[in-house]
């Protein structure tokens, strides 16, 4: 497994699906693991970020997606309901950024939320949601490591 140095020298490491802590790979997204050892999830289209947000994330998983841009979901697991450490909000928002349409962009603004206060728009199309409560983020979008 192969990893970069990210900001402030940390590593975002790809992890092969079956080695994700022994869990199922879930279709239509890509696994990551933080360098504080979360799972970090990255939707690959409109339909696969609906079930990676309302089927797969958990109410107290970190929902992060690019402000004011279309692109992909991205779940930070988060078994327990302490917070989720700051480098791995840094990393996940530095995917949320490579995975959007800003991705060219130098620096990228990227909201942030616990799953519980994401919703899905009656009658919105797949992918559109609304936040209820969030922060933000800027970071400069990277995909840290090639997948294996």
């Amino acid at each position: 497994m192969r990893a970069r140095s990210l900001a402030g020298g940390s590593k975002l490491l790809s992890v092969p699906p079956a080695s994700a802590g022994g869990s199922k790979p879930i279709p239509g997204t890509r696994r990551y693991v933080s360098s504080d050892g979360f799972e970090v999830l990255v939707g690959r289209a409109s339909r696969d970020n609906d079930n990676l947000t309302f089927k797969v994330a958990r109410p107290n998983d970190l929902w992060l997606h690019a402000a004011d841009h279309g692109g992909s979901h991205v779940v930070v697991r988060n078994p327990t309901r302490k917070d989720v450490p700051h480098r791995t909000i840094i990393e996940a928002a530095q995917l949320a950024a490579k995975f959007s349409q800003a991705r060219k962009d130098p620096k990228v603004d990227v909201h942030y939320t616990q799953r519980k206060f994401v919703s899905k728009v009656k009658g919105a199309a797949p992918g559109l949601v609304k936040l209820t409560r969030f922060k933000n983020i800027t970071v400069a979008p990277r995909e840290a490591a090639n997948r294996v």
